[in-house]
């Protein structure tokens, strides 16, 4: 959409604006935040601190960044998508070179007020830089060969730097949403079927190499595929998270053990409890019918995300809101099967429930962005 387009069609100004945001995904953010400031409360055994106190700030402060990128025209977000991509990156070559080490991976960069993790934001500037692609390239090209490569090429850059860090989660969802993205955009299927059939290749790969001297991935990483495969191989090492996590969402039942009555977590079985696997303390304590409810919050977020893109006549800010869901649909997807035993443990976290700084921020950026792109749609 082109500078004078934008201001020929009506547009909200002023403070006006804030009666045309996605007021619908702004209260169902805030809504899933409160489901995990009470459940990091639980797991603190009835205290705001050390988790429900700082994450209430940074939800706080993830919500006014909201409101503000959500003021900005979305024409000025998409002239900087070039940028945003290329400081991602370069901070992403800053993790590999002096980063800190957390828990035997090399993922942040210490600020002194927050550690930020830039393959989190990483995230949404490849949103951003696809949507953008997209939006300037003529349809008819999107499935030509050549215009598939860069968008490929674009995606595989800071996948391969997040491998080296090592970060397989967040490799699999950059991959995810970028081709997503790509598919969104109207790229042929073919492409897809030959990646698919790549992508089963490379597992066999992945497997023939355990022992070589050239093995693909890390030691650990295979011990989770064992895991995943055999839970009961090793109940006591390897197998420990996802059997404690098995124990916790059966014992919950429909109704759950009540709030702040969950034993696994309360008596310390549960492994991260207030990260990876916080899903399965509000199962315990809230059952199958708490769970399904988070998981019908999170729907709706979709919903309105996917309403609001076929709203929304501009390539670029549709593209760009049905980016920012499929990634928010690929966090708890992917988190909720791994706590179920239904995929690896790859260490993803509940987007707005689990515990963490960077993800919480970069997460209101991405709906900042959609409300942006929602507010300033010409009317």
């Amino acid at each position: 959409m082109s500078y004078l387009e934008y201001n020929v069609k009506h547009t909200p100004t002023g403070l006006r604006k804030l009666l045309y945001l996605n007021w619908p995904v702004a209260i169902l953010l805030a809504t899933v935040s409160g489901a995990g400031f009470l459940m990091l409360y639980s797991v603190a055994g009835g205290s705001f601190s050390p988790w429900a106190e700082p994450q209430m700030k940074r939800f706080a402060a993830g919500f006014a960044l909201m409101i503000f990128v959500a003021m900005v025209p979305i024409w000025f977000w998409r002239s900087l998508s070039g940028m945003a991509y290329l400081v991602t990156l370069l901070l992403l070559v800053a993790v590999e070179l002096f980063g800190t080490v957390g828990m035997g991976a090399q993922r942040w960069i210490d600020l002194g007020f927050m550690r930020l993790q830039p393959s989190e934001l990483m995230k949404i500037t490849l949103v951003m830089l696809l949507a953008a692609y997209y939006d300037w390239l003529p349809v008819k090209k999107t499935s030509r060969p050549l215009w598939v490569l860069i968008p490929v090429v674009i995606i595989i850059i800071p996948v391969l730097l997040v491998l080296r860090q090592p970060d397989l989660g967040t490799s699999i969802l950059l991959l995810a949403a970028g081709g997503g993205l790509m598919f969104l955009a109207g790229v042929h299927w073919a492409y897809f079927a030959a990646v698919i059939a790549s992508g089963v290749g490379l597992v066999t790969a992945v497997f023939q190499s355990r022992g070589t001297s050239w093995q693909l991935i890390k030691d650990y990483q295979f011990r989770r595929i064992d895991t995943f495969l055999d839970p009961s191989s090793d109940p006591l090492g390897a197998g420990y998270h996802i059997t404690q996590s098995k124990i916790a969402l059966g014992s919950g039942g429909w109704t759950g053990r009540g709030f702040m009555q969950g034993t696994q977590s309360r008596l310390n079985f549960l492994p991260e409890k207030h990260t990876d696997f916080i899903f399965t303390t509000l199962a315990e304590e809230f059952g199958f019918m708490g769970a399904i409810s988070l998981l019908g919050l999170y729907t709706l977020i979709i919903v309105f995300c996917v309403w609001s893109a076929l709203l929304n006549k501009d390539r670029f800010s549709s593209l760009l809101i049905l980016g920012i869901a499929l990634n928010f649909f690929l966090f708890f997807a992917v988190n909720m099967s791994m706590v179920m035993g239904l995929a690896p443990v790859v260490g993803v976290p509940l987007p707005l429930v689990s515990f963490g700084g960077s993800a919480m921020l970069v997460l209101m950026l991405a709906f900042g962005l959609m409300q942006s792109a929602h507010v300033h749609r010409p009317r």
